[in-house]
């Protein structure tokens, strides 16, 4: 179990920055839901940067737009997509305010919370094996979080009134592997998928 009070909360600078830089910072850090019966929480071990117009794959390519404005706004804010008619994806906003750039939170490892989270995927845990089920996959995660475009785009990250935040308990990270990104066609071949060596938290192979 965390203890909040001991979570030091990143603020807006930690995104004011490439995404490849920050997709790597995230990682090992705790994304965190603040709700009415307790805190739902999850390591981040899955990243995915998105560079924005020299980025085919990201979705600020093509410009800014109603739909993707929050990308090209202040950093460390909420940007939520609905994908293939099933899922909500969450990202957070990066760069200066006005230059597009993002990270897709790809996996957690449920840290706390886990019995809401599992309700909330319709997952049975009986074994420490059907942990994996719960938040590997940006689909997943979102779902286990409780996310949504209408509860969560544009939400603050940073704010300290904000029910979605990131916070640094200390952990140690001892590893990191870079890949090319999955589940997409277009720039797929780019090394943008930051993971987490050998945790078996991640979405996709375990490598």
């Amino acid at each position: 179990m965390i203890s909040i009070g001991r979570v030091v909360w990143l603020k807006e600078e930690f995104f004011d920055r490439d995404p490849r830089r920050v997709a790597r910072a995230l990682l090992g850090k705790l994304l965190i839901r603040k709700t009415p019966r307790g805190v739902l929480a999850g390591r981040i071990v899955e990243t995915e940067a998105y560079l924005g117009d020299e980025d085919e794959a990201a979705h600020s390519f093509a410009g800014k737009t109603a739909r993707n404005a929050v990308l090209f706004g202040p950093p460390g804010r909420a940007y939520v997509y609905f994908i293939y008619g099933n899922h909500y994806c969450l990202n957070v906003s990066c760069l200066p305010d006005g230059v597009a750039g993002g990270v897709l939170f790809r996996a957690l490892e449920p840290i706390a919370g886990i019995e809401e989270m599992a309700a909330a995927r319709d997952v049975e845990v009986r074994n420490p094996g059907d942990l994996r089920k719960i938040s590997s996959g940006p689909g997943r995660m979102a779902e286990a979080l409780g996310v949504t475009r209408e509860r969560d785009n544009e939400k603050s990250f940073v704010s300290t009134k904000s029910d979605l935040r990131i916070g640094d308990d200390g952990y140690r990270v001892r590893g990191v592997l870079v890949t090319p990104r999955i589940g997409i066609v277009k720039s797929a071949a780019m090394p943008l998928r930051f993971l987490l060596a050998g945790n078996r938290f991640v979405s996709g192979p375990r490598i």
